[in-house]
């Protein structure tokens, strides 16, 4: 999937009107997809689609003309629109239609306004959409505010009040349960926390042609993601395969080292996985991880911090390491060795072989050792931005954990990825990703296309053990054992819809 900013998808549609498509033809395709999902809706919430009332929020833009034209075709269906017009104008066509088909056309300053909103069972957000910037006011904002909580709302191209570009939320905005959007998603659709005030997220092709310029954002599928695993060669043996140093855990973290080996080896994207730490801890990651090999040795890549707590010879390994100009995922206790170090300019790995893994408050901290001061609140507003800043700084790729995560390339690339469900904000998650990143990057993956995959197998081996367990809550632990079967069914159904399509 690729986000196209809002002037590329604007433009596309201002170039396929002035080869003579008509936006009348455009609006009923889209408003014809965007019915078709709102009746829908209604059944799989409320039971059944007649009967039901339906409270547009409209605006003058493209999608307050979408949630019009789809409101005379639910009124077909025996639905209750309401069109409550929140701008001066309205696309006229519209409005006049809707209210030939029954529909009640309804000034926002008016207290029947409110009473809509009330008697509701879904109310539709076409209030303003790629040109919009900053929050909601005014009228607006009040009527926002007095949606009930318990009523759903459906979002045109992107929620009211949302930065289409950036994902950033300045303001009073639109929450919604599903945004459906055409042509091309917007950023803020991929990026946080923009994205988690769209929820699901519903794609109509409108007929527009391909929107040209380079996408903002990138999200990995099932195919792109067996299209970059590591599958051995029917004649490979583990030296070839790669394999990754792990240099993690502490005496007070030992389950740290563990969760990380077993992210590292439970991928099987590397042929070996070296295991250094204290003796402790080497002992108990021997025990829970059988496959692993103590002691230091030859690799092809290093994963590095994870749970690490002041240790002398841990330290020095770290040090060893980031000089090696070998390929490095870098976490928690080795972020700050390597950010200093490539701020000193001993940069012996180039762009392409650093993956640092910080969640918001250790992102904070990079920044403060940049000479940046930034609170963690301001990280999680502004991932993308900051993210962007310390790639570029450090000619790095960064990897910013979170409900959604984000990883940014040194070049400006963005890519998101959220398969993971809200249970797998739990401790330990972050080892076992960088444990499949490392294993990744050991493999050959440079660093973005395996901080990319690493999230995604990290996400969906978490939804697979929340389904396993019924939908309930889930453990690190849990998560990596999940990994290998969800490597197996992307790359199994990759395989069939190779062999159907030949």
């Amino acid at each position: 999937m690729h986000a196209h900013s809002s002037a590329d998808v604007l433009a596309a549609v201002a170039e396929e009107l002035d080869r003579g498509g008509r936006r009348d033809r455009l609006l009923r395709k889209a408003a014809g997809g965007l019915a078709f999902i709102l009746a829908d809706y209604l059944v799989d919430h409320c039971g059944s689609a007649y009967g039901r009332h339906v409270t547009l929020l409209v605006g003058s833009g493209h999608n307050g003309a979408d949630a019009l034209l789809a409101g005379i075709q639910l009124r077909r269906r025996g639905i209750k629109v309401d069109a409550v017009l929140t701008a001066s104008t309205a696309y006229e066509p519209g409005v006049s239609r809707l209210e030939a088909a029954g529909g009640q056309i309804i000034s926002a300053d008016t207290a029947e306004a409110l009473e809509s909103l009330s008697r509701a069972d879904l109310v539709v957000d076409g209030i303003v959409g790629e040109n919009g910037r900053g929050g909601l006011r005014g009228r607006t904002a009040e009527l926002v505010s007095a949606i009930p909580p318990e009523v759903p709302v459906v979002a045109v191209d992107l929620p009211s009040g949302v930065e289409p570009d950036s994902g950033e939320i300045r303001g009073i905005h639109v929450r919604a349960s599903l945004t459906v959007t055409f042509a091309a998603p917007k950023p803020c659709l991929l990026l946080p926390p923009g994205c988690h005030a769209a929820g699901d997220l519903r794609l109509v092709d409108e007929g527009l042609p391909t929107v040209s310029g380079t996408p903002r954002v990138r999200r990995l599928g099932d195919r792109d993601v067996a299209a970059l695993w590591p599958i051995p060669e029917r004649t490979a043996h583990k030296y070839l395969r790669g394999v990754l140093g792990v240099v993690a855990g502490a005496d007070r973290y030992p389950g740290a080292a563990v969760l990380a080996m077993l992210g590292a080896v439970k991928s099987g994207a590397a042929g070996i996985t070296r295991y250094i730490g204290p003796e402790a801890v080497t002992a108990q990651v021997l025990s829970a991880v059988p496959e692993a090999v103590p002691g230091i040795g030859q690799v092809q890549a290093w994963l590095l911090g994870s749970g690490v707590d002041n240790d002398e010879d841990q330290d020095k390994a770290i040090d060893t390491a980031l000089r090696s100009g070998l390929p490095c995922a870098v976490d928690a206790g080795a972020l700050k060795a390597c950010v200093r170090r490539r701020l000193d300019g001993e940069r012996a790995a180039d762009a392409g072989k650093i993956l640092l893994t910080p969640h918001a408050g250790e992102l904070a901290r990079i920044l403060g050792w940049m000479g940046q001061r930034v609170d963690r609140s301001d990280i999680e507003s502004r991932p993308m931005y900051y993210g962007r800043i310390v790639a570029r700084e450090l000619d790095a790729t960064v990897l910013v954990k979170g409900p959604t995560t984000i990883i940014v390339g040194p070049e400006g690339v963005i890519a998101s990825q959220a398969e993971a469900p809200p249970w797998l904000a739990t401790a330990g998650a972050g080892d076992v990703l960088a444990g499949i990143a490392g294993a990744l990057m050991a493999s050959g993956l440079e660093a973005l296309d395996a901080g990319e995959v690493a999230a995604f197998v990290h996400g969906r081996a978490a939804m697979r053990a929340h389904i396993d367990n019924d939908n309930g809550p889930i453990t690190a632990s849990e998560v990596a054992a999940a990994v290998p079967a969800t490597i197996g069914k992307v790359l199994g159904a990759a395989r069939f819809r190779r062999s159907v399509s030949t």
